[in-house]
């Protein structure tokens, strides 16, 4: 990514910074990304741009007001890449990407067309030359003419694009892939053109490599492109999921069963749809009437379908297996879960990885490294190489024929071989296809990994640290046991309880005005609620103030509890209620493990990784649940607030801070429920955030899980460590097929081995190279064929 450094005396803390998305057409390799990049950094007031060469999106950051996004648009389709602003202002994600699919279907078939020219033009060249194979010699397509009209025709036809796209970009300075091929054919067919009307030369015609190198390069981009929609796939499934047509209804507790069915568009907040066994819930909503069984399984990733009944939340996109409902819409278009999941992936697939910096800083300089190259070929061979090797120059043909070859044509060869046979696309595939595929089988699996970054991370990861309340545990503690200190009765106590806990919503106040709905008992009249995150909660209930919360809140408010504590288990979670500074008893509550805690916990250790648990609960109830799930490492009774600073002091290794000594810096990832766990999210290495429809978890966390199962952390740590190492693979084959071949292209081995490529040869290895990067990346779906993901690290 290009990042321009704000200047400080027009930039400053005040200054709004504004996004904005452009769709940009015919980027072919990653100089065209790079030269993307640096025309929209260059202009004032833009702060950074990242493009992507395989989503064909660039992300702008600029300064608002300083520039218009309509004007960068404008720039890059003066310079040959056309661009549109992606306005989601009325336009519904689907809508968009249905124009965007539109797009490259015409595409496809446009070059569906120019590689079936190319292919009967290549078809017709290779009948010119079956006498050189020993085949007969077939009237009028063996006439050098005949070969130099193909020629023409080729580059009139399917190169005529290639060739104009090539030249724009040289005359902008943003030489690509396209420059390479362009010059490649120009040469060899002028070449070929001075030798057939100046034959005194003794130079050769060869008009069938523009003919071939045409052919190869465009059966290439071909391949190419099938394998790109391949690999987008996963995104334009969720993206299906979105239902065009709603069912809206009037009062759903009418017996009335008339329906009109409208735009899902045009759907607006509040209003009441009937959804039919069968079909998709329209948008996000809650169930007013009817229970049903949803399924889930490619927005969160459950494969079982989820009983719903009136009150429970619907996600739009998910399908309605059995039952008739009706449904209050509460999220529609852009704000779905659907689409935001959709916006993720996508944010995910522009973000470019650390390791990709190298890659993009050579491909900024590639093709004119390329050309420079091939202009050294050239006098090399015509100056220098073909008097030290006269060698080179005798060829033996077909039935011990003998040709010499002259110097200017071999070296021209050779300079042209060198052009096509590097692969800048390769280096512009390499990173994005493998994140494509990668936050594809996550989204599937309901797993948002939120960028090539993220994947780096995971990648350096030493230590993981657990919350426990509902991630190592379920989240739902119900109370066990009410007991009094004085002469109330326990109905009392709870009912206090209840009381003061109504003004919030944490699990275990839940939990308490569960456990008095149970018993019937109705809240009492109170006001001047107070919460003290983490720790208590304070109101005045009839009069009297009351107190409830754990251990060390009551004591820092003058209320002794010391001693006061009758019960034997220790993996209870213990909060005591005070009225008006005395002590009048306790509740007991318990928050079962989650039933895959232990085996996600087994196999983050065996891969390598320190698990640590760090709760608000007190130190007993930690270590019990500690000694459960075999963590060493427990860390109690930290506050909300003091969470962030806990794993800062991880990642340093402050020892000071920590009740153990010699601790080592780590790399560490926090995993939380994305509620009160957002500054430990954001301070950490990575953040994971279990049950992400949250949008602090969408908006903090660096992975999103959006099932329930706790496993899906270790399935999200192998999915993303398997796309990195992908990333890598492709990375060290595109720079070591361009180290290998362009050497071997300029004649390296030709004086030892008389080995060389010709310019058809080296434009399907070129084409090769790139199929080779985007089928690598495909092959991550062979290491994950189904939901459960294997270990890959």
């Amino acid at each position: 990514m290009v990042q321009l450094s704000p200047k400080p005396e027009t930039i400053t803390n005040e200054t709004h910074l504004e996004t904005v998305t452009l769709d940009v057409q015919g980027m072919k390799c990653a100089g065209c990304v790079k030269a993307v990049e640096k025309q929209l950094a260059q202009q004032s007031g833009v702060i950074s741009a990242c493009v992507n060469l395989i989503t064909e999106v660039a992300v702008v950051k600029y300064v608002s007001g300083e520039v218009e996004p309509q004007n960068l648009a404008q720039k890059l389709t003066t310079v040959g890449f056309p661009a549109n602003l992606r306005n989601s202002q009325g336009i519904t994600v689907k809508e968009t990407h249905l124009n965007a699919v539109q797009r490259k279907q015409a595409e496809k078939k446009q070059n569906l067309w120019k590689l079936v020219t190319a292919a009967i033009l290549l078809l017709l060249s290779g009948l010119g030359h079956l006498q050189h194979l020993g085949g007969p010699t077939v009237p009028l397509v063996s006439n050098i003419w005949f070969h130099a009209g193909l020629a023409t025709l080729a580059l009139l036809i399917p190169g005529r694009e290639i060739i104009i796209d090539g030249v724009r970009g040289l005359r902008h300075g943003m030489a690509n892939m396209n420059t390479l091929v362009g010059l490649g054919t120009l040469s060899a067919y002028f070449a070929s053109s001075i030798a057939l009307f100046f034959p005194q030369l003794g130079w050769e015609c060869f008009f069938e490599e523009p003919v071939m190198l045409l052919g190869f390069i465009l059966l290439g981009r071909t391949l190419e492109a099938e394998a790109r929609s391949r690999a987008s796939a996963a995104l334009e499934a969720l993206i299906a999921l979105q239902p065009s047509v709603a069912r809206l209804i009037g009062d759903p507790f009418a017996n009335d069963p008339s329906s009109i069915e409208i735009p899902v568009e045009q759907v607006k907040v509040g209003e009441w749809l009937r959804v039919l066994p069968g079909e998709k819930i329209p948008v996000d909503g809650e169930v007013v009437v009817g229970e049903t069984l949803i399924d889930e399984s490619l927005v969160t990733g459950e494969s079982l379908p989820v009983a719903k009944q009136p009150g429970d939340g619907v996600i739009g996109g998910t399908l309605n297996q059995s039952g008739a409902i009706a449904i209050k819409a509460t999220r529609i278009g852009n704000n779905t879960t659907l689409a935001q999941i959709i916006a993720s992936v996508e944010d995910a697939q522009t973000r470019k990885a650390p390791i990709q910096q190298f890659a993009d800083t050579v491909a900024g300089y590639f093709a004119y490294g390329v050309m420079a190259v091939a202009l050294l070929t050239f006098v090399f061979w015509v100056s220098i190489g073909t008097q030290l090797y006269p060698q080179v120059l005798t060829t033996i043909e077909h039935h011990g024929m003998i040709m010499i070859t002259s110097p200017v044509v071999l070296s021209l060869k050779l300079a042209i071989a060198v052009l096509v046979v590097a692969c800048p696309c390769a280096l512009g595939l390499a990173t994005p296809t493998a994140i494509l595929v990668g936050t594809g089988i996550g989204a599937e699996r309901g797993l948002l990994i939120k960028g090539g970054d993220v994947l780096e991370k995971v990648h350096q990861l030493d230590a993981i640290v657990f919350d426990k309340t509902g991630t190592l545990t379920v989240g739902h503690p119900t109370v066990t046991d009410c007991i009094p200190l004085t002469q109330i009765s326990p109905q009392r106590l709870l009912q206090w309880a209840a009381t003061v806990e109504s003004g919030t919503n944490h699990p275990l106040a839940l939990a308490i005005l569960e456990a008095a709905q149970t018993q019937n008992l109705p809240l009492l009249k109170a006001d001047n609620f107070y919460t003290e995150a983490g720790r208590g909660v304070r109101a005045m209930v009839e009069g009297e103030s009351v107190l409830l919360g754990n251990e060390d809140w009551l004591k820092e408010q003058g209320i002794r509890v010391e001693g006061t504590d009758p019960l034997t288990d220790v993996s209870k979670t213990l909060v005591y209620l005070a009225v008006d500074g005395e002590l009048q008893g306790l509740l007991a509550l318990k928050d079962n493990l989650r039933p895959d805690a232990q085996e996600t916990v087994t196999r983050l250790q065996e891969r390598g990784l320190e698990v640590i648990l760090v709760t608000g609960d007190r130190l007993s109830v930690a270590q019990a649940i500690a000694q459960q799930l075999g963590i060493t490492q427990v860390f109690a009774q930290v506050r909300p607030q003091q969470k962030a600073s806990l794993i800062e002091h991880l990642q340093h290794g402050n020892s000071k801070t920590l009740p153990s000594s010699h601790t080592p810096p780590r790399k560490v990832a926090m995993i939380g429920d994305g509620i009160n766990d957002a500054p430990a999210l954001a301070q950490a290495d990575l953040g994971i955030s279990l049950q992400g429809a949250t949008e602090v978890a969408l908006e903090t966390a660096d992975i999103v899980l959006m099932g329930t199962r706790l496993l899906d952390v270790v399935q999200a740590i192998d999915l993303s460590l398997a796309t990195f190492y992908k990333i890598r693979q492709n990375l060290l084959w595109a720079l070591g097929y361009n180290t290998l071949a362009i050497p071997v292209a300029a004649g390296l081995l030709l004086p030892t081995f008389s080995l060389v490529l010709s310019p058809a040869l080296a434009g399907a290895l070129m084409a090769c190279s790139s199929i080779t990067v985007v089928t690598n990346s495909l092959l991550l779906r062979r290491q994950f064929p189904d939901a459960t993901v294997a270990n890959s690290r």
